[in-house]
């Protein structure tokens, strides 16, 4: 990771850590790339939004660059947009599933994929001495919502499957998924219940949510709707929820899809790409069903780095990241979410009858620090997760690790035994706050 770039772009509150002086940094380097660059921006509901859109824009113009501003997309309509209009480079305003103080930047190629590690090197190398063009050479700035209709309706023919007689609640996050989800979930038959799909970006991923699924379980229980998805601030991620109002996780769907495919034979290698919080249970679950799973490091980029490495389809993370990269090089929750109740339309299962396997227990944490690198550097700790990793082995697991979009330290562990997983979750947890 860069000084200014993390696990997914540029990130940090508004006015703050993200200012307009470096919105407009980032759109003069990315201008530097390519001379007379074609750069479409989108951006999600926030109330910053605009602002920054219009930073970014200015520093772009300044060096030269071309910028078509569509307006409100979620980040897998960006990553569509700039392959399907030959941009060059693609740029969505978003702090993802982030509170609404929080705005992000984050950058796609010509061919939709997010920028990687090196690129991002260059990227900040360009900071320091900004591109000024003559007046007569500075680039050209277009406003064309419209341009987001092409995205709606990849979405539409990603599924054959009509939906009819399937009752689906939608909590979009206040975020911007708001008009797109509902429309096409309506458009494919389905009987669609709206929560959370307010514009203003006052309420962005506020007790709503693929954070904060409360309200989406409550409302498919009272509804006795047959299933409910819920995504976050700009729509990369999903989380289900069955008729029982149990929650399906990232992983638990992409066990779904991985059977679904692999079964149509559309699975590349009959192999999947999770990370090193995917359950355990999943691998045993997948390996029964002849399904490989590849774990990386955690971070949507480095599961889609190793899918393009090993041309492989399916992969993504627990906290609701699924790429199906048959589709499309990048997360996209109203995607998956498509896809999961083509599934169900079809089997004319249950959607808690989709999913069969056996979970070993997690205790998940989330700790907020002031110094992450202090934390994970603290020899004390290191000890400790070494007496517990030997304690619980060979059937359980632990992770720390820092988050790499919030000032947050993520503790994980997994054990057949509940009461073991939380005891030592809270001795890391204990240790931690002390440092």
């Amino acid at each position: 990771m860069g000084i200014y770039f993390g696990t997914d772009g540029v990130r940090g509150v508004v006015n703050n850590d993200l200012t307009e002086e470096l919105a407009q940094m980032v759109g003069n380097a990315l201008s530097r790339l390519k001379k007379r660059a074609k750069i479409i921006v989108g951006r999600d509901t926030r109330v910053s939004g605009s602002f920054l859109a219009v930073a970014f824009a200015t520093g772009a113009l300044k060096g030269g660059a071309n910028v078509v501003d569509v307006g409100i997309v979620p980040t897998a309509g960006i990553s569509y947009l700039v392959k399907n209009k030959k941009a060059d480079f693609g740029v969505v305003i978003s702090a993802s599933h982030n509170p609404k103080e929080y705005n992000g930047i984050k950058i796609f190629d010509s061919e939709g994929r997010k920028l990687n590690e090196k690129q991002e090197a260059v990227l900040e190398r360009y900071f320091a001495c900004p591109q000024m063009m003559p007046s007569t050479k500075v680039g050209k700035y277009k406003f064309s919502p419209s341009l987001v209709q092409a995205y709606c309706k990849f979405l539409s023919a990603s599924i054959n499957q009509d939906l009819s007689g399937l009752k689906i609640v939608l909590d979009c996050a206040n975020g911007a998924a708001y008009k797109i989800a509902p429309k096409i979930f309506k458009d494919k038959g389905a009987e669609v219940i709206k929560i959370n799909c307010l514009s203003s970006g006052k309420k962005i991923n506020e007790n709503c949510g693929s954070t904060n699924i409360n309200a989406l379980i409550k409302k498919v229980l009272k509804e006795k709707a047959d299933v409910g998805f819920a995504y976050d601030g700009d729509s990369d991620r999903v989380i289900a929820v069955d008729e029982n109002g149990e929650v399906l996780d990232g992983d638990q769907l992409i066990y779904i899809l991985a059977k679904h495919f692999a079964k149509l034979g559309k699975l590349n290698a009959n192999t999947v790409v999770g990370t090193s919080h995917t359950n355990t249970g999943l691998l045993i679950a997948l390996n029964a069903n002849k399904i490989n799973l590849i774990r990386t490091d955690i971070g949507d980029k480095y599961v889609i780095e190793a899918m393009q490495k090993m041309n492989l389809s399916l992969g993504g993370e627990q906290s609701g990241h699924i790429i199906l990269r048959s589709f499309l090089p990048t997360g996209d929750g109203i995607l998956a979410s498509l896809q999961i109740a083509g599934i169900l339309g079809a089997c004319k299962k249950k959607m808690s009858q989709l999913f069969d396997a056996k979970l070993l227990y997690q205790a998940n944490r989330d700790v907020v620090v002031s110094d992450k690198l202090k934390v994970l550097n603290n020899e004390s700790l290191s000890q400790k997760i070494s007496q517990i990793l030997s304690d619980i082995a060979p059937a359980g697991r632990v992770l720390v690790r820092a988050s790499g979009t919030e000032p947050k330290i993520r503790i994980m562990v997994e054990h057949q035994d509940k009461e073991k997983a939380d005891k030592y979750l809270h001795e890391i947890e204990n240790m931690i706050k002390s440092i």
